[in-house]
């Protein structure tokens, strides 16, 4: 390979490292210690997802999309969606059908439940992996 198609592979590479730098990150978020009304909060205060949900599950799960030009991680895997839901919170619709819990929180990301569950174990992070769709999984904490 000579120096100019390395340089030019190389810079035509940049704009990728310059928006996985711009990521929010939200590992620390997802170590369930918060409830879901300062989750949501918090990424509606960084404008980081839109304010309404997507779509409102039976058991009252609200997914919301991530706002547009707006990219998080967590765990290093692409965030596809968030999802949330905490009883007698305006922040979220009920669904018609018994909540999931009274607060319960995570973010669905691209990746397959057994590499994603692999990142959480060497981070130490106890939170529940659960396959979400063809290589989606969501990373969800849920307080009773």
């Amino acid at each position: 390979m000579t120096r100019f198609s390395l340089a030019a592979l190389l810079l035509s590479a940049l704009p990728l490292f310059a928006t996985a730098a711009h990521a929010a990150e939200l590992d620390d978020a997802l170590t369930c210690k918060e409830n879901a009304h300062a989750f949501i909060s918090d990424l509606l205060d960084q404008q980081l997802i839109n304010p309404k949900p997507m779509r409102v599950e039976s058991n009252s799960i609200n997914a919301f999309w991530p706002a547009q030009g707006q990219r998080m991680t967590a765990y290093g895997f692409s965030v596809f969606a968030i999802v949330a839901y905490q009883k007698d919170d305006p922040l979220f619709r009920p669904g018609d059908g018994t909540p999931i819990a009274p607060s319960a929180y995570g973010a669905v990301v691209v990746g397959t439940q057994s590499r994603v569950q692999a990142a959480l174990t060497a981070a130490g992070n106890t939170a529940i992996v659960h396959h979400a769709g063809p290589l989606l999984t969501a990373i969800f904490c849920k307080q009773d």
